[in-house]
């Protein structure tokens, strides 16, 4: 695992390791979408992942699907975010915004304005979400027109700058996981007529729009993406050409000069290798599920730079320490994950200096 612990640039960062936060939603935020205190300390706590890459972060009432996920667009959200980009600085930490606007994966039990989610097209995904009231059935989304496609745009661009005032780093823009920006992908998903649907090309339309009006706002340099190829999240089919619209998206992506690629890898492997052809600056490989000793297998075989690790540092806020040192890792506990306040948390030990 030596290359783990080589040293890399990444945007303005200067990252004292080959490791970093995935981002990973944890349900904490107060009703108004602002970061509570409980996050202030979260974050901290975990400073020492190099390169901290928030839970998923809504960039508009319409962008929420999910109870108690945060907010950047408004002063308050700007406030609660600025004490933790601040307590991950003082601890020697960067730290990049997730916006993810999530589309139909929504209810309207668990928005603000209780209002229709919003799509590529009247789809519905097909599965279930878990709202105050329990499970229910996600309902059919209402079809986005073009000008409607331009003020969604719009918002992510004002939250990017948002997030800027808040003290981030940056941002990573969402485009995996069946969200909105997934949907636009995905060939079940999105079955518009217009510039925003059929051809390769205008799968990822939406994608490249979005990523243009965020590094005009804040930089490339500040601007990361993700993406997740094969992964049938919230009910995503891509479809046969699925794999040429991120050969495509990528290749698009890339003369942008963004900071970072992040992929949530689906295990299509030819994919991958071409990704990394394709993609000149710092590419982030995050295999679900792996074991520990794995870790650097993608960085020793040159088909990334960083691995993310994500559920390992929900329970070893000190993850890097146990790691170097061979420590044993705490197991999460997966009741905690979406609920609740500091248990399963901010409440996991540190390794006994």
């Amino acid at each position: 695992m030596n290359n783990l612990w080589k040293k890399i640039k990444v945007g303005n960062m200067e990252l004292p390791h080959r490791l970093a936060m995935a981002p990973m939603t944890r349900g904490r935020a107060l009703y108004d979408g602002s970061p509570s205190d409980l996050s202030v300390e979260y974050y901290k706590q975990r400073a020492s992942m190099g390169l901290l890459i928030s839970e998923g972060t809504q960039p508009s009432e319409d962008g929420q699907g999910y109870l108690n996920t945060p907010g950047i667009y408004n002063e308050n959200h700007i406030k609660g975010w600025k004490k933790i980009t601040q307590r991950v600085h003082d601890e020697g930490g960067y730290f990049f915004i997730q916006l993810m606007h999530v589309g139909r994966m929504s209810h309207p039990d668990n928005t603000p304005h209780h209002r229709q989610a919003v799509a590529p097209s009247a789809i519905a995904p097909g599965v279930e979400m878990f709202t105050a009231e329990g499970m229910k059935e996600i309902p059919v989304p209402r079809e986005l027109s073009t000008e409607d496609i331009k003020n969604v745009i719009k918002e992510h661009r004002e939250a990017a700058a948002a997030a800027i005032k808040a003290g981030a780093d940056g941002v990573e823009i969402h485009g995996a996981n069946g969200y909105l920006i997934h949907q636009f992908i995905g060939e079940n998903s999105n079955q518009r007529k217009d510039e925003y649907g059929g051809t390769i090309e205008n799968h990822a339309r939406f994608a490249i729009e979005v990523t243009k009006a965020i590094v005009e706002e804040i930089g490339p340099e500040k601007t990361g993406f993700r993406i997740s190829p094969n992964v049938p999240l919230g009910g995503i089919d891509e479809g046969k050409q699925g794999p040429d619209v991120y050969r495509y998206l990528v290749k698009e992506l890339d003369k942008l000069n963004l900071a970072y690629l992040h992929i949530l890898h689906g295990g299509n492997e030819e994919l991958l290798s071409d990704i990394r052809s394709i993609w000149s600056n710092t590419l982030l490989v995050n295999r679900g599920g792996r074991p520990l000793e794995d870790i650097s297998v993608d960085i020793d075989n040159d088909l990334a730079d960083i691995a993310p690790i994500g559920t390992w540092t929900i329970a070893n806020p000190d993850f890097v320490a146990r790691l170097k040192n061979g420590a044993q890792l705490t197991e999460p506990d997966r009741n905690t994950f979406y609920a609740g306040g500091e248990k399963g948390y901010i409440d996991y030990p540190f390794l006994k200096s």
